[in-house]
């Protein structure tokens, strides 16, 4: 099943590589030997870009995974021991994720990042930019490459000791290896609180360089967070309905459940908060984030401008507003499966506009996406299939098993 999604995530994007070089080589004849579009082509600029979009999705998903379990135990949370197995697994895709971003990175970041292009915080140049050349020490290559490889660092090398801790405890019985736990996730939360932060200003917010916002590193950990809950919430109800958790009740799938209904609030309040204040504000430097996706662009990004209140907020909100519905597997199934859509999008308007301008498409993207979420259910179920997806000695499993709302 995972290998028909590559498959067809490898069709789509063959076909989109095929139409994007055809309408590339059409516009670069039209204008004789200069280039169409600054940088690569225009078809291996939606690659790499694409690339650095869904390995972003995925990868802070992933961490999601290890944050779901660092809050619980430092909440003393009983109930989501059931689903803690399958939260430890989504941290699957850090260590591949880091590797992937790295290599998009060195090689796509002038077709991703403006900032760095030669000369362009360098005085008398050509390039020259006052704006960005004021933001250098900050964003300079050497200094961003040893950011992005602490922040990668210390979301694997924590959820790797999670990780080991729990099983270690399967094995070995005993209280020392929860509260080691406990300790453990309590720094990993300071740490990701700082890092995460700064990841979504380096990885997201700099591509729009001139651009800022004190809000976004809460609008991305929102998106990311929201999505990741969909995930465990989706990845349960697969295994219920398969025969696995048979622990697991609706008083487990109502938690989830209201988890992803507040969340979704949080991301449309984070969203609105951000957009009100800078259309109020009305400064050029900040609107212009706002104008290039609300009519920007002869309005290539205006439908999806709205698609993604529709979806984020307006279908979670309604969908899960009652009591029964968050305790209904297909209507959980439903919903997760559009907000994962949906932040996915999310996503897609950050990038595209401050990277591809005009010149976007779906079908690389959707190609590309595709491809990425067949590796990560490999990797997933793999990491499922290697301990017990229950947590035998937790010293919350009984409060978990007998969970009632």
């Amino acid at each position: 099943m995972f290998f028909i999604i590559i498959l067809a995530g490898v069709a789509l994007l063959i076909a989109g590589l095929l139409a994007s070089i055809f309408h590339w080589g059409e516009a670069h004849e039209a204008v004789g030997s200069a280039a169409h579009e600054e940088g690569s082509p225009i078809w291996l600029k939606r690659l790499l870009v694409s690339l650095w979009h869904s390995n972003l999705f995925f990868l802070g998903i992933s961490a999601v995974g290890t944050v779901f379990v660092a809050i619980n135990y430092v909440a003393y949370a009983g109930w989501s021991v059931i689903v803690k197995r399958i939260a430890e697994a989504f941290s699957v895709w850090i260590l591949p994720g880091a590797v992937i971003m790295l290599v998009v990175f060195l090689i796509g970041r002038h077709d991703i990042f403006h900032w760095t292009h030669e000369g362009i915080m360098t005085k008398g140049s050509p390039n020259y930019d006052a704006i960005i050349a004021g933001k250098g020490a900050f964003l300079s290559v050497p200094f961003y490459l040893i950011r992005m490889i602490s922040y990668l660092v210390i979301w694997w090398a924590f959820s790797w000791k999670l990780r080991k801790l729990s099983v270690e405890e399967d094995l070995n019985g005993g209280t020392k290896y929860f509260h080691t736990s406990v300790t453990t996730a309590a720094l990993f939360l300071v740490l990701y609180a700082v890092t995460s932060s700064m990841s979504a200003w380096d990885w997201v917010m700099s591509v729009d360089v001139h651009w800022f916002s004190t809000m976004f590193g809460w609008y991305v950990f929102a998106s990311w967070w929201v999505s990741g809950i969909a995930g465990i919430t989706l990845t349960a109800i697969f295994l219920k309905q398969n025969g696995y958790l048979r622990f697991m009740n609706a008083n487990h799938f109502h938690d989830l459940g209201k988890l992803m209904f507040g969340f979704s609030i949080f991301w449309c309040y984070v969203w609105f908060a951000q957009f009100m204040l800078i259309w109020y504000a009305n400064l050029p430097e900040e609107a212009v984030y706002f104008n290039q996706r609300l009519g920007g662009f002869n309005g290539q990004y205006t439908g999806m401008f709205f698609f993604n209140i529709v979806i984020n907020f307006v279908f979670p909100f309604l969908g899960l507003m009652t009591r029964d519905a968050k305790r209904q597997m297909i209507i959980l199934k439903i919903v997760c499966i559009a907000i994962l859509a949906g932040h996915w999008s999310d996503f897609y308007l950050m990038l595209m506009p401050g990277t591809l301008k005009g010149e976007n498409g779906l079908l690389i993207e959707i190609g590309v996406a595709a491809i990425f979420l067949g590796a990560f259910l490999l990797l997933l179920t793999r990491r499922l299939s290697e301990a017990s997806l229950i947590t035998v000695n937790h010293p919350f499993i009984d409060e978990s098993v007998h969970h009632t709302t």
